[in-house]
């Protein structure tokens, strides 16, 4: 069974035939939605939209991985990485169950 995957594309084809801008319209707006979350974690703010989830930066702290291959051990540095949690109403969603 092959699942449809949601693109940026897609997401703005939505928003054209449910909002009724135009196509380019819908595109810019998808984008600038999708450019404002960027921005807001790279200066990492708490991305929260009712309904649906936060979006936050998680702190990686240095440590020491190894390539499975050779074995040979390589020091993986520090980094931030981007987050999401589910909101509890997208949850029961997706879930297929009622919101109390």
């Amino acid at each position: 069974m092959k699942k449809d995957t949601i693109t940026r594309a897609s997401l703005a084809e939505a928003v054209h035939r449910k909002v009724g801008l135009s196509r380019s319209e819908s595109r810019q707006l998808v984008g600038q939605v999708l450019e404002l979350i960027i921005e807001a974690l790279d200066k990492e703010e708490l991305v929260k939209l009712s309904s649906f989830g936060t979006f936050r930066i998680h702190h990686k702290k240095p440590r020491i991985g190894r390539n499975p291959r050779t074995r040979e051990e390589a020091i993986i540095s520090a980094r931030r990485v981007p987050g999401f949690r589910a909101s509890p109403k997208m949850k029961a969603r997706v879930n297929g169950e009622e919101e109390d």
